[in-house]
């Protein structure tokens, strides 16, 4: 099993950030607009600044829109930024490019993605192969792991999530919480810095989400920094170490659960839990 160092969790809201020394993730003053055909274009993200230690357990939360997947996103580089810059295991991204090459800047972006392990709501998985081929595939390929060694420590990790006596069944044979759980070992194969969830339950029906959960509390539990857009707000109470509050492209309030749940300072967030609890 994979052991994580310990957290000392941290995060500032707006503004530009001072570098913790523990710090993993800095996200600077970032913004990003979408481009729109025929007419302006749509502003997602409006001065997002936070900082997440190593160890931390971040929770994203906020209404459809409000620009939590598209900051997640911003993190890897899966979408640019307009301004700003995002500093991941002391790599830089900047949004304009002006601060480096864009040779040395491309080779930025592939050091984070090789840092920062993604699961997205849809599993991604290649139907094509095997679980256990699903997980090796890009240990060998971009890590150039040996393919004994990477076998290995795919059934480990298989062991880890629960789906040891799944590694020869192809994606169609498995429920979908099962193929999360997959997502989720393919990620971890990469042995990154930090993991990003992007709503990995929304796609599931209610009885497998749980399992899914699960894993997730796993691996904050050994230390994991994680990042996770979520509205199940019952594992944001128990897991997150901060919870963060996004609405119309900009983070209105940041704290611990206890505080964010109990009493939130701001009327919008305390308007959204009370929709999310309702609709429960």
């Amino acid at each position: 099993m994979v052991e994580w160092p310990e957290s000392q969790a941290s995060i500032s809201v707006g503004g530009s950030v001072a570098e913790s020394p523990r710090a993993i993730i800095v996200v600077n003053d970032i913004y990003k607009t979408f481009a729109r055909r025929g007419g302006p274009g749509i502003e997602v993200l409006r001065g997002v600044s936070l900082e997440v230690d190593v160890g931390e357990v971040l929770v994203l939360i906020g209404p459809s829109g409000s620009g939590k997947t598209t900051l997640l996103r911003t993190l890897n580089a899966l979408e640019s930024i307009d301004r700003g810059s995002i500093t991941v295991d002391g790599i830089i991204i900047h949004g304009d490019g002006e601060a480096k090459g864009r040779r040395a800047e491309r080779k930025g972006i592939v050091e984070i993605r090789h840092r920062l392990g993604m699961v997205f709501q849809s599993f991604n998985l290649f139907p094509h192969m095997t679980v256990l081929g699903n997980i090796i595939e890009a240990p060998i390929r971009v890590l150039g792991n040996h393919r004994g060694d990477a076998e290995r420590e795919a059934r480990e990790l298989l062991q880890q999530v629960g789906l040891k006596d799944k590694a020869s069944s192809y994606p169609h044979e498995l429920s979908g919480g099962q193929q999360q759980r997959v997502a989720i070992a393919r990620a971890l194969a990469m042995h990154p810095t930090a993991m990003l969830f992007d709503e990995v339950t929304s796609a599931l029906d209610p009885e497998l989400v749980g399992e899914v959960l699960k894993v997730m509390r796993s691996l904050a539990e050994q230390g994991m920094t994680m990042i996770v857009v979520t509205h199940e707000m019952q594992f944001a109470k128990e897991v997150a170490d901060r919870v963060v509050m996004m609405d119309n492209g900009c983070i209105i309030e940041a704290g611990e659960p206890k505080d964010i749940f109990s009493a939130p300072k701001q009327a919008r967030t305390a308007e959204f839990l009370r929709r999310v609890m309702e609709a429960r």
